[in-house]
């Protein structure tokens, strides 16, 4: 069975219409979760307790799309290709 890891995590945008953040060493890292439904729980529960602040963004990042050993390796953006 494959797991399906799905990491949480969010900080301070510098444009809330936009993916950048303000500063990647304010990066809060909720947590690495086993299945979507949990990770979706941390991600409400950290957009909740945020919800206040207009700049600040939690994202789900699906962690077995990165690993999937059965799928032929891309170029990346930051390499240029």
């Amino acid at each position: 069975m494959t797991q399906r890891l799905h990491l949480v995590f969010g900080g301070e945008l510098v444009d809330p219409q936009r993916t950048e953040f303000q500063d990647t060493k304010d990066i809060h890292v909720v947590g690495i979760f086993p299945d979507y439904a949990k990770a979706y729980d941390a991600w409400k529960a950290e957009a909740h307790r945020t919800v206040d602040s207009a700049q600040t963004r939690y994202f789900i990042a699906h962690l077995h799309r990165l690993r999937d050993e059965e799928t032929e390796v891309s170029p990346t953006e930051e390499l240029g290709a």
